[in-house]
C-alpha cells in the first residue's frame, strides 16, 4: 500500500508542477524538505522552497512530459525521468540574457518520502545543454509552446 500511496504524492506533486500550482506542490513536501538544486546549494527547509518557486516562477515557465516514474515496494524512495519543455521569461543572475527563448531538455528528479511527504528532491538536467539551447534562441523571441 505504501508504493500506492507514495506514487499517488509524486504524480500530485508533478501534477501539480504543470498546473503551476506552487502552493499545492508546498503542501506536498515536509517542513524539513532537503532540496537539492541541480548546479546549486542544498537548501533545507519548506521557507526556502517556496523562495525557490519564488524564483523560478519569475525567470521561467515550464512544464513536464514523458513522466516514468519509478517508485520502491516500500514508498520510501521514488525517482522520474521526464522531458522539460519551458520558457525563459526573466533573466535568471549568473545565466544568458532573457527574452522568452524556449527549451526541451530530458531531466530527473528523485524523491525521499516520509510519512506521507515528500522529505527530499534531488534534481539533474544538463545544464549546458540548456544554456546552449538559450543562447541559440536569444536573437529572438520564439512561441511559448515548445
Amino acid at each position: 500500500m505504501a508504493n500506492k500511496q507514495s506514487r499517488f504524492l509524486i504524480d500530485t506533486y508533478f501534477a501539480a508542477f504543470n498546473a503551476g500550482d506552487t502552493k499545492k506542490m508546498e503542501s506536498l513536501v515536509a517542513d524539513d524538505l532537503i532540496h537539492d538544486v541541480n548546479q546549486g546549494e542544498r537548501r533545507v527547509g519548506k521557507d526556502k522552497f517556496w523562495s525557490f518557486n519564488v524564483h523560478m516562477t519569475r525567470c521561467y515557465k515550464e512544464r513536464l512530459s514523458d513522466i516514468v516514474l519509478f517508485v520502491s515496494e516500500d514508498g520510501t524512495r521514488a525517482a522520474a525521468e521526464f522531458i522539460v519543455h519551458g520558457s525563459y521569461i526573466g533573466t535568471d543572475s549568473g545565466l544568458p540574457p532573457a527574452n522568452g527563448q524556449t527549451y526541451k531538455l530530458p531531466a530527473g528528479s528523485f524523491f525521499e518520502i516520509r510519512n506521507g511527504q515528500i522529505a527530499r528532491i534531488t534534481t539533474y538536467y544538463n545544464l549546458q545543454d540548456w544554456i546552449d539551447q538559450v543562447t541559440e534562441g536569444a536573437g529572438e523571441k520564439v512561441p511559448e509552446e515548445a
